[in-house]
């Protein structure tokens, strides 16, 4: 009788109480179903799951305190139960076994290499950092070197503290893999770990094949991730050394939840517990850009985000396919100009701001100099590019490729450097080149108001001669003519006053089509029929020469589907004119801000005219043979064709940029309020984006129906900007649309447009994304970053506000083009 006690005693003291928390299970105990381990600090609990949407059950590991089950680490996520009859066990030789209680069947245990029947009381504990452990009872020093750890086997999520890579030692490789679907735990199509075929690197691939490459460790970031940067939330490190290479991140504030995932999409976000709502904030790290596709541009090609196309071929290399590179087809990638033969003269041109190349396959040495690791690769044939394996400090190590270079991106900042082999005359070529181009910058000094006026003056006195001859002839006049300064042709039509002067009836009044900082602007009807629209210069406007200079070379060559075409100009006396190309439905405004006229804009015709101006802004900013800077984005200066397809116009303000110059800063601030930038208005710095920052105001204008400037909220008196900032911020983005849209509108479009609107007026500039991104972002439906708070969205105070107007309807405002606002 006491001998049956004693087993029943026994077999109670097996099984883990379902009331009673605690952190550990000894060999022999037995975990059921609704019976959990939970760690130390109530920060884990292991136990088993479904997921949603799922009938199959497992055992894992997720956070106790928050409401939402997320799951962290899955132990059978390939074998799962269809019941719940399962019994999670550790035996007497420290492995874990789970079971099927109806059959006897193990359905998964752990991998234990260390475990024998030597092992004394073993011990399973779940830890608060999400790991769980076993390890024998009483020996504390085996808790940090474990008999096993789940840490050692990632699912689809890296926690703070553990390690992602390689045990040199144990030979154990700590990589994780997505879910199969959201609902389903079993391997998925994705993988990232460290690849150590070479410099250590981390990776992401899809099958066998890689898909996204976050580059090799430079001593103060991933060489492919230049914006993961110090901040005060969490600190990461990548350490590679004789026993381990591995990829780290640690939080500063330990009582923030923090997880890095790879998602069953192959994307890889950092989420960020938000006990206020409740929910997990995505941070996401790898972008679905094109260039962060793996080897998007071939061999010596470089990818590049701000540029358009977004290949080309570095320095000293030309593509190796000029038909497929042409069509966009960049695969086979870039070739030297001039082939190797590994002549005593060949040397290294020195590229900056590279993402570094492939690391497979290289070799490397952390303890060498720049100029050892340069000689290193100079003695070697083979050896086709290097660098130091460490650029902090005064930078250290030295990393050497052999062979192509592969998977290599341009980046604005904190790129890293690389020295590429090329021959002696290549790099003759490349010296010459440089001197030239230090030649040609001294004649960028020259003012370019000075330039066209030379250009201008010339075309007047040839123009007076050539009319005077054909006068003479008895020829009619031609209005085309050509001017040649230097070694760049410059065409530019001449209309003769006379010409223009019967074209709009003597300026009459019944031609006039409207009035802006430049003077007015009329429609004309030539000879031929041909419908055109003659912008004045007024003897009263705010602007003159140079603007009138500034649009005439702005625009003489631009052609773009989505830019108004410049027809030609006159110049006669005093009289200035420009001559465009006639846009039977004028402007934009006269549509968005008219409440009669605004139902003739449905959803997809306002959709199809802010992809239009997107492109046309691509066009400026990266396509065209110069940079440019338009500085006047608004919808009045948007006009409409006949099919009400938009196209940019008033290139009077506009700035050009020269090579890869991408912002400059003026004493002379011109633009309009309500359109302009905070730090262009602020400080008179403008750049590429500046004009991002228009077109998001813009958009935001094209969604509502409402001004920017001059929208008064009855509650908070927020201007358009900080109105859709609070409904979007509240989940009520929708409640920003045009009512007069009614049911025409796409509503994940619309919620998608409005993001991308925020995110292009967000304060600072570096925030904002560039127009290929907004292109990117208005074309896909991935998910989105967050917007930062935007720049001047604080409208009126509530005394002005009720002065004004009692309700937020648009108050009446000009529009007016400013041009005598001085920066600080």
């Amino acid at each position: 009788m006491s001998k049956m006690m004693s087993i029943i005693g026994f077999l109670l003291l097996s099984i883990i109480p379902p009331t009673h928390a605690i952190d550990t299970i000894s060999s022999n105990q037995i975990l059921r179903y609704n019976q959990t381990i939970i760690s130390p600090q109530e920060t884990f609990e292991l136990g088993f799951f479904n997921p949603r949407n799922s009938t199959n059950h497992y055992v894992g590991i997720w956070y106790k305190k928050i409401s939402t089950k997320s799951i962290v680490w899955v132990a059978n996520r390939n074998t799962p139960l269809t019941h719940t009859s399962g019994e999670l066990t550790l035996t007497l030789q420290g492995v874990l076994l789970l079971r099927d209680s109806t059959n006897g069947k193990v359905v998964w245990s752990t991998v234990n290499s260390s475990s024998n029947s030597s092992s004394r009381n073993p011990i399973g504990k779940l830890l608060d950092t999400g790991n769980f452990i076993i390890y024998e009872e009483g020996d504390n020093i085996h808790q940090e070197d474990p008999i096993w750890q789940s840490s050692d086997f990632l699912t689809d999520t890296l926690l703070p503290g553990m390690k992602l890579g390689w045990d040199k030692i144990t030979g154990i490789e700590k990589h994780f893999t997505s879910w199969k679907s959201d609902d389903d735990p079993a391997y998925g199509e994705f993988s990232s770990g460290v690849d150590t075929r070479g410099y250590p690197q981390l990776m992401i691939r899809e099958g066998h094949n890689i898909k996204f490459r976050a580059g090799p460790w430079n001593g103060l970031r991933l060489s492919g991730v230049s914006n993961l940067r110090p901040n005060p939330v969490f600190n990461f490190t990548f350490v590679v050394n004789q026993r381990e290479a591995y990829y780290q991140y640690n939080l500063v504030n330990a009582s923030i939840l923090m997880r890095l995932v790879l998602q069953p999409s192959g994307r890889l976000v950092r989420l960020v517990w938000i006990d206020g709502k409740q929910e997990w904030n995505p941070i996401v790290i790898r972008q679905n850009e094109l260039c962060d596709q793996y080897a998007v541009c071939g061999p010596f090609g470089s990818c590049n985000m701000d540029k358009s196309p977004v290949c080309e071929c570095l320095e000293g290399f030309e593509p190796t396919s000029f038909d497929q590179w042409k069509t966009t087809d960049w695969s086979q990638g870039c070739r030297h100009t001039i082939p190797l033969d590994c002549n005593p003269g060949e040397g290294f041109n020195k590229y900056s701001n590279l993402k570094l190349p492939d690391t497979q396959g290289s070799w490397y040495n952390q303890t060498m100099t720049l100029v050892e690791c340069e000689n290193m690769c100079k003695r070697n044939c083979s050896c086709s590019a290097y660098t130091n394996s460490n650029t902090s400090g005064t930078g250290s190590g030295c990393l050497l490729w052999f062979g192509d270079l592969i998977d290599i991106r341009t980046v604005a900042e904190n790129g890293d450097t690389l020295y590429i082999r090329l021959s002696a005359s290549e790099l003759d070529s490349i010296e010459n080149s440089r001197g030239s181009n230090a030649r040609r910058k001294v004649w960028v000094i020259v003012p370019i108001t000075f330039v066209v006026s030379v250009i201008l003056v010339s075309i007047c006195l040839f123009h007076r001669f050539y009319r005077k001859k054909q006068q003479q002839e008895g020829n009619e006049p031609r209005r085309h003519l050509e001017n040649r300064n230097g070694n760049e042709d410059i065409e530019l039509p001449l209309f003769y006053f006379s010409t223009i002067l019967k074209a709009t009836n003597n300026f009459s009044v019944n031609n006039k089509l409207g009035e802006g900082g430049y003077g007015p602007v009329y429609k004309g009807v030539l000879e031929d029929g041909h419908e055109i629209a003659v912008k004045r210069l007024a003897k009263t406007s705010t602007q003159g020469i140079n603007e009138f200079k500034n649009e005439v070379i702005s625009i003489s060559k631009l052609q773009h589907r989505n830019l108004v075409k410049l027809l030609g100009c006159c110049i006669e006396g005093a009289e200035k004119m420009l001559i465009y190309e006639y846009m039977s439905n004028k402007g934009l405004d006269l549509f968005i801000f008219d409440k009669t006229r605004s139902h003739l804009l449905d959803w997809s015709a306002r959709y199809s005219i802010i992809n239009g101006i997107a492109r046309g802004l691509l066009y400026l900013h990266h396509d065209s043979r110069l940079r440019i800077i338009h500085r006047d984005l608004k919808v009045s200066n948007i006009l409409l064709d006949a099919d009400m397809n938009p196209k940019i116009s008033d290139f009077g303000m506009a700035k050009i940029f020269k090579g890869n110059q991408i912002e400059a800063n003026t004493n002379r601030v011109v633009g309009t309020y309500g359109y302009m930038a905070p730090e262009y208005a602020g400080d008179g710095l403008f750049s590429i984006k500046s004009d991002v920052y228009s077109f998001g105001v813009l958009l935001l204008e094209i969604m509502s129906g409402e001004k920017n400037r001059g929208f008064i909220h009855k509650e908070h008196y927020n201007n358009l900007i900080g109105h859709a900032w609070g409904l979007h911020n509240e989940g009520k983005s929708l409640q920003l649309v045009d009512k007069s849209l009614a049911e025409s509108i796409n509503i994940s479009q619309v919620q998608r447009l409005i993001h991308v609107g925020l995110l292009c007026v967000q304060r600072f500039p570096e925030d904002r994304p560039n127009i290929t991104s907004v292109i990117m972002m208005l074309g896909s439906e991935g998910p989105l970053h967050p917007p930062n708070e935007p720049g001047f969205y604080i409208g009126k105070t509530k005394q002005d506000a009720t002065e004004s107007s009692n309700s937020y309807e648009t108050s009446s405002n000009n529009e007016l083009t400013v041009t005598i606002l001085n920066g600080r």
